[in-house]
């Protein structure tokens, strides 16, 4: 029986992340992460680039995205 890794904290994400990843962390649908992607950076998408058919997020730039968007919800109050 295999067991699926959680990916709960950030130091059990790895360097590059998936949607899968990103879903499970944020606690979002992988349909909501795949929209983020759309999205142009400046209207809050999450920075991805393309391995194939794929796309991934190196964590960095989850964390920097994360910030943002902390950043805005503060400036809004």
């Amino acid at each position: 029986m295999s067991q699926t890794k959680q990916y709960t904290t950030w130091e059990s994400l790895p360097d590059t992340l998936t949607a899968s990843h990103i879903a499970q962390f944020l606690g979002i649908s992988r349909k909501t992460v795949y929209e983020l992607f759309k999205l142009n950076i400046e209207h809050g998408g999450i920075p991805n680039f393309d391995i194939g058919a794929s796309k991934r997020v190196e964590k960095a730039d989850l964390a920097m995205w994360i910030n943002n968007q902390k950043q805005k919800k503060a400036q809004a109050m």
